[in-house]
């Protein structure tokens, strides 16, 4: 469904992103690894067309997206949920989701009322505005804005960083569900347990360069790549 090839990314005139590509098969979870600043949410902006690759390819579906502006990028059919959520903080939590709902020709498996039977929290503050949500509650809603636009592939950045850990375990069943029920997600973590718990697949990504890729079981088992890469 999603592929990387060879991706070389630039803020300015620093070269972040060196040559990665990873791929993510339809209804896979597969989570990229990495310290602070190894690449990882660059990664993700590259795939949304928020800081568009200088060289390489990134293909969607079969088709070559890299290049496109983020608003074409996302009508193809992905949903981006960015590490710092940016709500409409003037808007209620309705009012967000209902600017945020559209429908997908030949998918439209979500509406309001399901996103309020997958966070019963947010029906409960609905009419709430959003600046007066707590951090936990905005992820909330960030995720369930992505949801509504009904999107083949899910795009997570850091979705658990800065929570309280009860909202995590409630988050995390949550991307665990939407595994269950054949969503494709592609995610970033910095927490390595939840990571494994959720994927079939793990990408490490270190100053830039993607140096592992296997599966959740094949990382377990390597203690020099945990400790190299992931201090474990």
């Amino acid at each position: 469904m999603l592929e990387l090839d060879d991706v070389h990314t630039y803020y300015g005139l620093s070269h972040i992103l060196f040559g990665v590509s990873l791929q993510v098969a339809q209804g896979e979870v597969v989570c990229l690894l990495g310290r602070n600043g190894a690449g990882k949410s660059t990664t993700m902006k590259s795939i949304i067309g928020l800081a568009p690759p200088k060289r390489g390819t990134i293909r969607f579906q079969g088709k070559v997206i890299s290049g496109l502006k983020p608003h074409v990028i996302a009508r193809q059919g992905i949903g981006f949920v960015p590490d710092d959520r940016r709500v409409f903080a003037d808007l209620s939590v309705r009012e967000n989701l209902e600017i945020s709902e559209r429908k997908a020709l030949g998918y439209n498996f979500w509406d309001q009322k399901k996103i309020f039977d997958f966070f019963p929290a947010l029906q409960e503050i609905a009419s709430r505005k959003a600046s007066y949500l707590s951090g936990g509650e905005q992820q909330m809603l960030t995720i369930a804005r992505a949801l509504l636009t009904n999107p083949k592939l899910l795009l997570l950045d850091e979705p658990m960083e800065g929570l309280a850990p009860q909202v995590v375990k409630t988050l995390e069943q949550q991307i665990q569900t939407l595994g269950d029920q054949g969503m494709t997600v592609l995610l970033t973590e910095q927490n390595c347990q939840i990571a494994l718990s959720l994927s079939q697949r793990i990408y490490i990504i270190d100053n830039g360069m993607i140096r592992y890729q296997g599966t959740v079981d094949e990382l377990q088992a390597d203690d020099e790549v945990k400790r190299k890469y992931l201090l474990l």
